[in-house]
């Protein structure tokens, strides 16, 4: 499951700089490209209420295999052909295929992790994950050895992945209590009752990302940045959060989710602050950027283990798959935010949105009532 996820990261991390690479080259208009980057979020908003029901019948395993089979099936049409529409299908694909094969997973761990050891399992899992988006870059270069080069390398990865798969073991999520529970929407209802707390992690994970690869090289450029500036600048974030996640997953263990995320939000606003205040310095901008990553990289994770401590196991497949949606509603609501700011506030610094975003969020979980984070607790609300 961790090579899986890692490929998938690698193949995400790969189609959106090669396919905006590709169309700049071609001519499209940077707007239209942006456009096009969003069929993969569509992908996953139109395929996660439908994915509960057969991760109940069939079990986890069948659900990642065929996610899998669709992301490197779509993955090596894409150097079949070359068309705008035919492209953003793809995408889409891609964008259903990868969901369904990370609701798999993430329900998988979830599940079947010891309630001390999930911030560890979970945070192993957004490391792998964040270790492949990162080389996913690196491997979009290859486009300039022609435009089939990288889908051809990542189709092949990604294959690797889904093959190790095979020999796993099939598993069912709790399904018993869910049928007594009522339907989909009424459990979905009920993971926002009580969980909606958790799910803003990934919501301001996925905005904070989309900002800070949509965004910022827009904000750089515009004030004196130079392209291999904004190269380096852009991965370092993802770099901070890769080296600190387990760490945090384990300290989250110790401490409880809901104190450490926290402390992070709270910390990140701060980091944000200070490279507002020093973005003239360009080394200065560029250890804030690292060092917020550090904090701020795993949220995504830890959100996903305190949505665990806070849901009956009942309801962890519908969590799993709100955390999903969460995340794809700030990658899309992210860059036009961003884009709002720059746009009509030119005399405040970039970085500024992001700490206010950080802080509003951190002010949010200082002043919500403070929820047990033990097994004690999630068999209290078992009968929820």
């Amino acid at each position: 499951m961790v090579s899986i996820v890692a490929i998938s990261g690698l193949s995400q991390g790969m189609l959106l700089p090669a396919i905006a690479m590709i169309f700049e080259a071609k001519g499209v208009s940077s707007s239209v490209n942006g456009l096009h980057a969003t069929a993969l979020y569509i992908g996953i908003l139109v395929i996660s209420p439908f994915l509960e029901k057969p991760m109940q019948r069939f079990g986890m395993k069948p659900v990642i295999m065929l996610g899998g089979f669709m992301v490197v099936t779509s993955l090596f049409f894409f150097t079949q052909t070359f068309s705008f529409w035919i492209w953003f299908a793809l995408r889409f694909i891609v964008g259903v295929g990868d969901h369904m094969l990370h609701v798999g997973t993430q329900t998988w761990i979830t599940t079947s992790s010891d309630p001390h050891r999930v911030g560890r399992n979970v945070s192993i899992y957004g490391v792998s994950f964040s270790a492949g988006f990162a080389i996913g870059p690196y491997l979009a270069s290859t486009v300039s050895y022609g435009l089939a080069t990288p889908f051809m390398i990542s189709t092949v990865l990604c294959l690797i992945g889904w093959l190790l798969m095979i020999p796993t073991q099939n598993t069912f999520p709790e399904q018993e209590m869910a049928e007594k529970k009522g339907s989909s929407v009424i459990r979905y209802k009920k993971v926002l009752q009580l969980s909606w707390l958790a799910l803003l992690a990934p919501f301001v994970y996925g905005l904070l990302e989309a900002m800070l690869n949509s965004n910022l090289p827009v904000y750089g450029l515009r004030n004196g940045l130079t392209i291999e500036q904004i190269s380096f600048l852009l991965p370092v974030f993802s770099i901070g959060g890769i080296l600190t996640q387990i760490p945090l997953g384990v300290l989250s263990d110790t401490i409880g989710r809901r104190t450490v995320l926290t402390w992070v939000f709270g910390v990140g606003a701060l980091l944000f602050m200070l490279a507002a205040a020093g973005e003239q310095h360009y080394w200065l901008q560029l250890l804030c950027v690292f060092l917020a990553g550090m904090v701020v990289g795993s949220t995504f994770s830890m959100g996903l283990g305190f949505m665990t401590d806070t849901l009956p196991k009942y309801l962890l497949p519908a969590g799993n798959i709100l955390c999903g949606i969460a995340f794809s509603l700030g990658s899309i609501t992210g860059p036009i935010f961003g884009g709002i700011f720059i746009e009509y506030l030119t005399g405040i610094s970039f970085y500024i949105s992001i700490s206010l975003l950080l802080g509003a969020v951190c002010l949010i979980y200082i002043t919500r009532t403070r929820r047990q984070e033990s097994p004690i607790n999630k068999k209290r609300i078992e009968n929820f």
